[in-house]
């Protein structure tokens, strides 16, 4: 038996423009999230978008925990992450124990669903970072807090006080 065999698949969705406060305040909210969860360490499933995933991911390694990664398109790192965030990108990429592609070329809504599907698929509960208002696209968070839904997949719903979206065009 592998020594992560019981280890609870713990996924992660939730808004990418995020603020530097909100970033933070974030960040406290998935540390307690986590602990709450369960006092072992966690295997996280991160899409490793930037915002929410990336705070996640760095929160998981934080906490003892590792984490797989599902990425959307072979093109994400250059289509989608932003030029200076690619060397934090590359690291939590590194530290990946495993990285599933969904074998689209090319990063765009159909890439993301199917990421989001993906993982949906691989977790046992799932927590979401998010406000509350309805997306804009199909691979958007609430899009994904249905899908685990419909699942029956356990979901934590967090949007700490005072937490704000970057609006739009300011990213």
């Amino acid at each position: 038996m592998s020594a992560d065999a019981g280890l609870e698949r713990i996924g992660v969705t939730g808004h990418i423009h995020l603020t530097r406060d909100t970033e933070v305040l974030v960040a406290d909210a998935l540390r307690a999230e986590l602990r709450r969860i369960g006092d072992r360490p966690v295997r996280g499933v991160t899409c490793l978008a930037g915002g929410t995933d990336q705070i996640f991911a760095r929160t998981v390694l934080d906490l003892g925990g590792t984490y797989e990664v599902i990425l959307p398109a072979r093109d994400y790192r250059d289509a989608v992450i932003a030029p200076g965030q690619r060397a934090g990108f590359d690291e939590l990429l590194d530290r990946a124990v495993t990285v599933v592609h969904t074998g689209h070329d090319r990063s765009g809504t159909a890439a993301f669903v199917a990421a989001n599907r993906e993982l949906v698929r691989r977790v046992q509960r799932l927590v979401a970072v998010w406000d509350g208002e309805p997306g804009c696209h199909a691979a958007s968070t609430d899009r994904t807090v249905d899908r685990a839904r419909r699942r029956g997949i356990p979901i934590s719903v967090l949007w700490p006080a005072g937490a704000r979206r970057m609006p739009p065009g300011a990213h």
